[in-house]
C-alpha cells in the first residue's frame, strides 16, 4: 500500500538530476504509424475528417479574422493536449497533463500574446471590453475590477481546469486498483474490475474532452482581442 496517494505523478526516471519523464510529452508522435504520412489509410481518414472539423468551428469562433494559419494553432494545441491525456492512461507512462508545470506552460504565453495583442493594437476596444454595454454609472468601478480579474485568472483557470480532472481520473483507478489485489471475495474482484473498465472508458471521454475545452476557450479569448 503506497503512503502517498499522490506519488502516482512523481517523475520516477532521471539520468544526471535531468528528468526524462516530460519526454513522454513528444511520445505521441512516435505512435503515430509511417503510413500515415506516406499512404492514405482509414485511420488517416478518420483524423482529417476530425481536423476539418475542428478547423471549421475555430474559423467560425475567430469571425473574420480567422483565418488557416491561427485555426492550426488551436488544432495542434488540441492534438499535442488529447495525445498526452490518452498516453497518461497507459500503465507506467508519465501523465504531463496532470501538472501545473505542463498546463500553466501552454496556457499563460497564450493568454500574455493575446492581451498584449489585444492592448496594442486595439486599446479602445479592450477598455471598452471592461465595461458591458448597459452598466449603470454606479457599477462601472466594480465592472471594471470585475472585469479585469476575470481576464487575469483566466490562465490559471484553463490550467487548473486540465490538471484538476485528469488527477481526479487517476486517483480513482489507482484507488480502485489499490482496493482490487487485497480483495479475497472473486465477486467483488469482479465488480471493481467492471468497474475499473468503464472508469477506464470514462476517463477517455475526458481525454479528449479537456483538450477541445482548452483549445475553444483559447479560441474565444483570441477571439475577444479582435
Amino acid at each position: 500500500m503506497m503512503t502517498n496517494l499522490f506519488s502516482v505523478f512523481d517523475p520516477s526516471t532521471t539520468i544526471l538530476n535531468l528528468s526524462l519523464n516530460w519526454l513522454s510529452t513528444f511520445l505521441g508522435l512516435f505512435l503515430i504509424p509511417v503510413s500515415f504520412w506516406l499512404l492514405p489509410n482509414r485511420f488517416q481518414v478518420v483524423w482529417n475528417k476530425i481536423l476539418l472539423t475542428l478547423h471549421n468551428e475555430f474559423k467560425t469562433l475567430l469571425g473574420p479574422s480567422g483565418h488557416n494559419g491561427s485555426t492550426l494553432m488551436f488544432i495542434s494545441l488540441f492534438s499535442l493536449i488529447m495525445f498526452n491525456n490518452f498516453l497518461g492512461l497507459f500503465p507506467y507512462i508519465f501523465t504531463s497533463t496532470s501538472h501545473l508545470t505542463l498546463t500553466l506552460a501552454l496556457a499563460f504565453p497564450l493568454w500574455l500574446s493575446f492581451m498584449l495583442y489585444g492592448w496594442i493594437n486595439h486599446t479602445q476596444h479592450m477598455f471598452a471590453h471592461l465595461v458591458p454595454q448597459g452598466t449603470p454609472a454606479v457599477l462601472m468601478p466594480f465592472m471594471v475590477c470585475i472585469e479585469t480579474i476575470s481576464n487575469v485568472i483566466r490562465p490559471g483557470t484553463l490550467a487548473v481546469r486540465l490538471t484538476a480532472n485528469m488527477i481526479a481520473g487517476h486517483l480513482l483507478m489507482t484507488l480502485l486498483g489499490n482496493t482490487g489485489p487485497m480483495s479475497a471475495n472473486y465477486l467483488i474482484l469482479s465488480l471493481i474490475l467492471t468497474t475499473q473498465i468503464a472508469l477506464l472508458v470514462l476517463e477517455s471521454a475526458v481525454a479528449i474532452i479537456q483538450s477541445y475545452v482548452f483549445a475553444v476557450l483559447s479560441t474565444l479569448y483570441s477571439s475577444e482581442v479582435n
